[in-house]
């Protein structure tokens, strides 16, 4: 294909890429916190009011809603604002509909059975009442919604053909994954100045609990027990969440998939593999491929960890500039 025809590809690319990049975001970003959510109230009946506020502080300072802590003061008020709270701006509801929104701007660019489902569940989204919600069973409104995204997920698989749309598709799902699942492991090895400091030196909360609820955000325990049994050692938690090359939402896993979507796209439009968002997501994803886990743990890991946040917003950045515009809308900056 000669330049004259790789022209208009990246320029219809720039116009839809973005909304699949951020429908990708988005889903992972609902299905992420209803996770955070349903594991904290799974993980919290039959507990002393004491261990369950600390336990609260995890999920509030997991998802940068920490400062809310005096205001949020029980599970019905953490569920009303991870879910709908209209000044959340990544609550669940929030999520959903932004997604969907992402979607009807690129209805020709996605399958119609893809838009059939975020629609039916943004819906369904829509008319929950929260009273009637926390009157009933709350957990299985959660399942229900990590099942939605599974199902969406499954569907663009499916239905989508698996070119560019749909890298930028998983390009924005796994380029969240990574963020989320970093940030979540940073906040429990490295909780100091991200939890109020009493709830770090006098501790509650059970440590097998503890550990159980971070593997469990990550859908991790029971993969985690086929590799390790099921005693939960710290150090085997942080190897199997970070490094891990086969577990769907491990660090390595999600980069070396980000980095494949990044591939699909270079390849699609032609472009060297010294682009940008591609070589930075390359090593990246080497760096993982060859950690060794001693040797993360002597160093600085809080570092360690900062450094992948950091790495993927270079690699977001780079693919603003290399395939969307050069003025990222400001709604979605503030969210990466």
């Amino acid at each position: 294909m000669g330049p004259k025809q790789m022209i208009p590809t990246l320029t219809m690319l720039s116009r839809a890429a973005d909304n699949l990049y951020w429908m990708g975001r988005y889903l992972e970003r609902a299905e992420h916190t209803a996770r955070l959510l349903k594991v904290h109230l799974d993980l919290t009946l039959d507990q002393p009011a004491e261990a369950v506020a600390q336990r609260r502080q995890y999920v509030l300072a997991a998802l940068d809603l920490l400062e809310n802590m005096d205001e949020v003061t029980s599970e019905y008020e953490l569920t009303q604002t991870v879910l709908f709270h209209e000044k959340n701006g990544n609550s669940v509801k929030s999520c959903i509909g932004a997604a969907r929104e992402n979607a009807r701007q690129v209805r020709e660019q996605i399958s119609s059975e893809m838009w059939q489902q975020l629609n039916q569940f943004y819906l369904y989204v829509e008319k929950v009442n929260m009273d009637a919600l926390w009157s009933g069973e709350p957990q299985e409104f959660l399942e229900e919604i990590n099942g939605g995204a599974h199902l969406f997920h499954g569907i663009t698989d499916s239905t989508m053909n698996h070119g560019q749309g749909w890298n930028f598709v998983e390009a924005g799902r796994f380029i969240e994954r990574t963020m989320a699942t970093v940030r979540n492991m940073n906040l429990y090895f490295c909780p100091d100045g991200k939890l109020p400091q009493e709830t770090i030196d006098n501790p509650l909360l059970d440590e097998d609990l503890l550990w159980l609820g971070l593997l469990r955000t990550c859908t991790g325990f029971e993969a985690y027990c086929k590799f390790y049994t099921a005693t939960l050692k710290p150090n085997n938690i942080l190897e199997f969440l970070l490094i891990n090359p086969v577990f769907p939402h491990s660090v390595a896993f999600s980069v070396s998939m980000l980095r494949n979507a990044l591939e699909g796209i270079v390849n699609s439009v032609h472009k060297p593999l010294s682009e940008r968002s591609y070589r930075r997501s390359g090593r990246l994803h080497a760096e993982l491929q060859f950690a060794q886990i001693d040797e993360i743990i002597d160093g600085d890991l809080e570092a360690y960890f900062t450094n992948i946040v950091d790495q993927c917003h270079q690699i977001h950045e780079a693919i603003y500039e290399s395939y969307i515009t050069y003025d990222s809308p400001a709604e979605h900056l503030e969210l990466v």
